[in-house]
């Protein structure tokens, strides 16, 4: 359904109101979209609340100004005074060490609902850490953009497990962060101490912008909700040669290369519930074909309800496969996939993608034991 702007109460809006006994000496990973109602920051409430000695980043940094990918050193920030360490990277040892010397790690970021978007798993890495070593944990809860009731994609198969798929999860698992942490602290046998502040006023059947709270885009390439619905989508052409906008002010919702006939394509493509699909150039600034005049397809979202972007997703690589010699997908899509099936010679897009969703409803129907709301 849709809703007038309703009230929502993030966890750190609740701790705000009603306080929390943190204990000890605590950590807190967060980034730019850790703030209040008001959009003063976790940071500076915490330290009111909790004796706050250290700072953790994920991906794209606490400040959220770092590109998709880049390396991050530890360093002092400026604006508080706490130290700062990265959670993101081949070697995080220096952030673990000081993990160790905490009493209490909190969790502050939001997500957007997309498996292979990696703050979830800073998450359950952080938290494996504190099991480790006798370290409470505590997520402070935020709204999952996409809502909670519709899963969708595949359940990724473990052998392709990685930091952008890291458990059988569905690509659209429709949790909030706090409920996957719920979750895979039982099902991936984490066992820390693990504590998860609700919030207050959100409904599964509410998309971010259904809430009175300002959507701040979680990253450079999601600046608003429907680039989040898109996203599940679109974000398996990072590993083809096709441009999935970066660069552009529509990331994720345009695709497109210097040789794709973006009207053939569109004509395979059909009619598609909840979105209609518009031919487009545009010059990336950065990224794949940078400074390169490219066609592509611009994807418009009518009905976020109605719209699958997992299956249109799935449907345009297979459409572009097929028209375009040029095209080119490599072998690590499977990570983003979560399965190797879309290299099958007899791969055939409508089949697959129900057969997977019946992988999902179980596993969606299993995920039900950990909802908070």
């Amino acid at each position: 359904m849709k809703y007038h702007k309703q009230t929502v109460l993030c966890g750190a809006d609740v701790v705000a109101k009603n306080g929390f006994d943190f204990q000890g000496k605590c950590g807190l990973i967060t980034n730019h979209t850790g703030v209040l109602r008001d959009l003063s920051s976790t940071v500076d409430m915490l330290k009111k609340k909790c004796d706050l000695t250290t700072l953790f980043g994920p991906e794209h940094g606490v400040r959220g100004d770092v590109q998709a990918g880049e390396n991050i050193v530890s360093y002092t920030d400026k604006r508080t005074g706490l130290p700062v360490y990265s959670l993101y990277g081949d070697d995080i040892s220096e952030s673990e060490k000081m993990i160790t010397s905490l009493n209490t790690v909190i969790f502050d970021i939001q997500d957007v609902g997309a498996r292979f978007y990696t703050y979830a798993y800073t998450m359950t890495d952080t938290m494996k850490i504190c099991a480790k070593h006798g370290v409470k944990f505590v997520v402070l809860d935020r709204p999952n953009p996409l809502g909670g009731i519709k899963a969708e994609g595949t359940v990724l198969d473990r052998r392709f497990s990685s930091f952008v798929g890291r458990f059988p999860t569905p690509t659209r698992c429709g949790l909030t962060i706090g409920e996957f942490a719920l979750m895979m602290n039982k099902t991936e046998n984490i066992g820390c101490d693990l504590t998860v502040i609700p919030m207050d006023g959100w409904k599964r059947d509410m998309h971010y912008d259904d809430t009175d709270l300002v959507f701040i885009q979680p990253s450079p390439n999601i600046p608003t909700v429907d680039t989040a619905f898109v996203y599940i989508g679109t974000c398996i052409f990072e590993e083809t040669n096709l441009s999935e906008g970066r660069g552009t002010t529509k990331p994720f919702e345009m695709i497109g290369a210097p040789w794709i006939d973006s009207k053939a394509v569109i004509e395979r493509m059909g009619q598609q519930e909840g979105v209609v699909f518009r031919e487009c150039s545009f010059t990336p600034t950065f990224s794949d074909y940078k400074d390169t005049f490219c066609r592509g397809i611009q994807l418009h979202i009518t009905d976020r309800y109605a719209f699958s972007p997992f299956a249109v997703g799935i449907k345009l690589l297979d459409t572009i496969r097929k028209t375009h010699g040029e095209f080119e997908i490599e072998p690590s899509v499977t990570k983003l996939i979560g399965t190797d099936n879309i290299f099958r010679p007899d791969f055939n897009p409508d089949a697959f993608i129900e057969e997977e969703q019946q992988k999902v409803a179980e596993w969606q129907a299993l995920s039900k034991k950990w909802y908070l709301y």
